[in-house]
């Protein structure tokens, strides 16, 4: 009997609620449809019953509003704020009615009354920001989250999403303020909003205002480093390396570490071709801090870029690689026997050899450290290899291929390894036995370093496109001679074989290398023009083939970083970019080319 009269009961609701489904279902169809006279007057019916209040207002505001009846949508949401006290949505669609029909003065009443009837919940009032920013309601959003971080007493609560307000309003000052106090609460937060500021801050004055208020952070709060930290890695985005060294020192006294972070700082700017930065900051540590464990690397690095700038500013002075030899020497007597020391050996003996035309004084040096066991059974291998270059410079190549294949074969799947077995087959290329360098370039295209693998691609499709045509292999040999005057250092001579080849092979497959040899061999002499001149000629002549975006892209690169017409260089990364997608340097060409720009780089 119970059982029956509970069926009673309830079978006229479940039939209520299923019949107010229907109704709002089909309500909603009419709306999706476009027919909004019938939507309406079906929704009208529906929030009769408070129950279907909830279910339609989504639709029904929308309808209202795309109508401006501002009115019946403004009364709705009264009901439903009486019904539903506590859905805070509500009240937030409400003030963005009165936003959304013009009443001002409505809005601001609405919302002084909703902040004080809230300001003792600063739960209820974060709440009722995030729905006001989903409203576009960005002010009023700010002033509800302000007002709960006031109620909380925690003056970097909310900050990501004021932050992230603040950016949708264009107040890049008031966004760059809230992201640092979010990185004031904790250091593990550095790294998130470098990516922040590096997406959402473009522009020289938004970097300035940036660093503007990291100093006056700084000032504020001078034991804390965070600040200091993100005021280097603006300098770094600017390409400012001695602004990030000054900021690095800063740390490194305040740490009182012996030049650590002066260290990052040197190795990025030797690693991004700012030589003179470079070699001011390790020489700065390498004076500041003697005897300390930076001390040797520093002194290292310090040759490094000086011996960098050298060889990059064309035509290469002798006197400054007699120089520096001499520094090298002075270097391997202070710090041996320290692997430091041996390494300088290693590089004084290479300036003697490709620069200095001392060959024998080379071989010397070479040998000393071969037969040193303190030295390292790498640093021994590498001198082997070197030594193997030296017979080639005198014209020895068995002897070459001998020391060679002695490192190939103790260091089979190492680095050293596959460098050994690279010069191998370029020693093949040197002396016509073409098959068996493209057999041992086949080798290298995988399983190898991505380096090695790139030269040996590039070396081996060099001969197979000049000799796969070819009833005798003398053009390529012609090429391959002057390679090995080159690599002999005896360029005017090869520049002059070269302008023979063109004569005599204007029309072989073989031209576009020629012209690009010629172009590196005028910008070595340090003739920039007419280097330019001969890569124009391969993206003319040849923009079918694999060197026409090398050409592009050097020719941007000697613009920037020789001429140093920026300008000029931005617009032809630009437009390589547009040219090239696919090519191996695309992804440096938007590099370069962000960075011309002003753009933040990682």
């Amino acid at each position: 009997m119970i059982k029956r009269i509970l069926i009673i009961f309830f079978l006229p609701l479940n039939l209520i609620m299923g019949q107010n489904q229907d109704q709002v279902q089909l309500a909603n169809e009419y709306y999706l449809q476009g027919d909004l006279e019938k939507a309406k007057l079906l929704y009208e019916e529906l929030i009769e019953n408070p129950y279907n209040i909830q279910l339609v207002a989504g639709n029904y505001l929308t309808l209202l509003k795309s109508t401006g009846e501002f009115d019946v949508a403004e009364k709705f949401l009264q009901k439903a704020i009486r019904s539903f006290p506590s859905n805070l949505q509500f009240q937030s669609n409400l003030a963005a009615v009165y936003s959304e029909s013009g009443d001002h003065n409505k809005l601001d009443n609405y919302i002084k009354n909703l902040r004080k009837e809230s300001r003792s919940n600063p739960f209820q009032l974060s709440i009722l920001a995030q729905y006001m920013a989903n409203e576009q309601l960005y002010n009023e959003a700010i002033q509800f989250f302000k007002d709960s971080r006031d109620v909380r007493n925690n003056p970097t609560v909310h900050a990501l999403e004021l932050a992230s307000i603040y950016r949708m309003v264009n107040d890049k000052s008031a966004m760059i303020e809230e992201y640092l106090n979010y990185a004031t609460d904790s250091p593990n937060r550095l790294s998130y909003i470098k990516n922040l500021l590096q997406s959402f801050i473009q522009e020289e004055e938004e970097l300035d205002e940036l660093e503007s208020t990291l100093i006056r952070k700084m000032q504020e709060n001078p034991d804390d480093t965070k600040f200091a930290e993100l005021l280097l890695w603006v300098e770094l985005q600017r390409k400012n390396f001695y602004g990030a060294f000054v900021q690095a020192r800063a740390i490194d006294k305040r740490n009182e570490s012996p030049g650590d972070r002066s260290m990052d700082i040197g190795r990025i700017a030797l690693e991004n071709n700012a030589y003179e930065d470079a070699e001011e900051i390790f020489e700065y540590i390498a004076s500041q801090y003697p005897g300390s464990r930076n001390y040797q690397y520093a002194r290292r690095l310090w040759m490094e870029a000086k011996e960098q700038k050298i060889k990059n500013t064309y035509p290469i002075s002798q006197d400054d690689i007699e120089e520096l030899a001499r520094e090298y020497e002075a270097l391997y007597t202070e710090l041996y026997p320290s692997q430091t020391a041996f390494d300088a050996l290693r590089s004084k003996a290479l300036l003697h050899a490709f620069y200095l035309d001392e060959i024998d004084m080379a071989a010397q040096l070479l040998n000393q450290l071969v037969k040193n066991p303190r030295a390292g059974m790498q640093l021994i291998s590498q001198s082997k290899l070197d030594l193997g270059d030296i017979y080639l410079l005198k014209g020895e190549p068995w002897e070459a291929t001998l020391l060679y294949s002695q490192v190939e074969k103790a260091y089979k799947s190492h680095e050293l390894g596959y460098d050994a077995k690279l010069r191998n087959a370029r020693l093949h290329y040197f002396t016509g036995n073409f098959a068996l360098a493209k057999g041992h370039l086949d080798i290298l295209k995988k399983n190898t370093t991505r380096e090695i693998s790139n030269d040996a691609i590039s070396l081996g499709m060099l001969i197979t496109d000049n000799t796969a045509l070819d009833t005798t292999d003398a053009v390529m040999q012609e090429f391959a001679d002057i390679e090995l005057l080159i690599f002999q250092n005896k360029k005017a001579e090869a520049n002059q074989r070269l302008s023979k080849m063109l004569e005599d092979y204007m029309h072989h497959s073989i031209t576009d290398e020629v012209f690009w040899l010629k172009s590196k061999l005028e910008l070595e002499a340090g003739n920039t023009e007419k280097s330019i001149e001969y890569l124009d000629k391969i993206v003319a002549s040849y923009s079918y083939d694999i060197l026409a975006d090398d050409a592009a892209f050097k020719k941007a690169e000697i613009l920037e970083r020789h001429i140093k017409d920026v300008e000029q260089a931005k617009t032809l990364y630009q437009q390589f970019l547009i040219e090239y997608p696919g090519s191996m340097y695309a992804a440096e060409a938007r590099k370069r080319f962000r960075q011309l720009r002003g753009d933040f780089i990682n």
